[in-house]
């Protein structure tokens, strides 16, 4: 049985590396000054940054809809027998709903599976899978293998600025501000497909030493790690925290490093930075 990918744009796979694959994506989208965008496709997050500075009111970000994903369901379907489509933690978005009420419409030949993650958690399920089945391996060990990444991988990010995660609900206003007053870098996390706060730290070099810190109580005993990295502007402001966690003496392999596409960077910031692992 020959089975296709799908994701949605979400997974910040860079549009070369999943067109070389064979990965079908499926946009979310960003309104932003009247006018509605796809994400990776229509908007940068540079430019976003860029129309808020000058005075334009904060992005909001909306789902695909169920027409959106049974048209590449149909397309995939065209060279494929199944579809396993991989998408944002449905705890943070609607687009896993809409996955769904897609799938009624090809009935046993689209499996849709919540990887409770967002950006590269996203997409290191995605090219997890694709390894798999191009080994050969057949659908239910790929969705076992997935599991178990979404039950058990780490992650830790943090913001340069909190206005955003303000604007999005995830902090209260007055935390916001103490924050900034204080150079507090708060260090987050996913559980359970809901963002939370892992720790927090004075500084830029604090939060870096306390997220490597993080990850090799994780990491340790773990074996072979596959380290997925992700930042919003400049790739400068994720390189130190990736040199710290290669040069830890652990088996890190750097899988990929990729900016955040423009509706995860909605949400998050400019100057965000972190990175996804999982063991092998």
């Amino acid at each position: 049985m020959r089975t296709a990918l799908v994701t949605d744009s979400t997974a910040d796979l860079p549009k070369p590396l999943r067109e070389r694959l064979g990965v079908f994506v499926v946009p979310l989208y960003v309104n932003l000054g009247g006018r509605v965008y796809r994400d990776w496709e229509e908007i940068t997050p540079t430019e976003i940054f860029a129309k808020v500075r000058s005075g334009e009111a904060f992005p909001t970000t909306s789902q695909p809809s169920p027409e959106d994903f049974a048209r590449v369901y149909g397309e995939a379907l065209k060279g494929a027998d199944h579809v396993l489509s991989i998408h944002i933690s449905s705890k943070l978005s609607g687009t896993l709903q809409s996955a769904l009420l897609a799938a009624e419409s090809f009935p046993g030949r689209v499996t849709v599976f919540d990887s409770q993650a967002a950006s590269l958690g996203v997409g290191m399920m995605v090219l997890r899978a694709h390894e798999l089945l191009r080994a050969g391996q057949g659908l239910a060990e790929v969705l076992k293998e997935l599991e178990r990444i979404r039950a058990d991988h780490f992650v830790r990010f943090t913001v340069a600025t909190l206005e955003f995660l303000k604007r999005g609900g995830r902090i209260g206003g007055a935390q916001a501000f103490l924050g900034t007053l204080l150079n507090i870098k708060p260090i987050l996390t996913l559980k359970e497909g809901r963002v939370e706060t892992a720790g927090r730290a004075r500084g830029e070099r604090k939060a870096r030493e306390e997220i490597v810190k993080d990850f090799r109580a994780w990491a340790t005993g773990r074996g072979k790690v596959r380290a997925f990295f992700l930042y919003s502007g400049e790739e400068e402001a994720v390189r130190e925290l990736k040199e710290m966690v290669l040069a830890s003496g652990l088996p890190v392999e750097e899988a990929l490093v990729s900016e955040l596409g423009a509706v995860i960077a909605s949400h998050t910031g400019p100057g965000t930075y972190g990175f996804y692992a999982y063991s092998l």
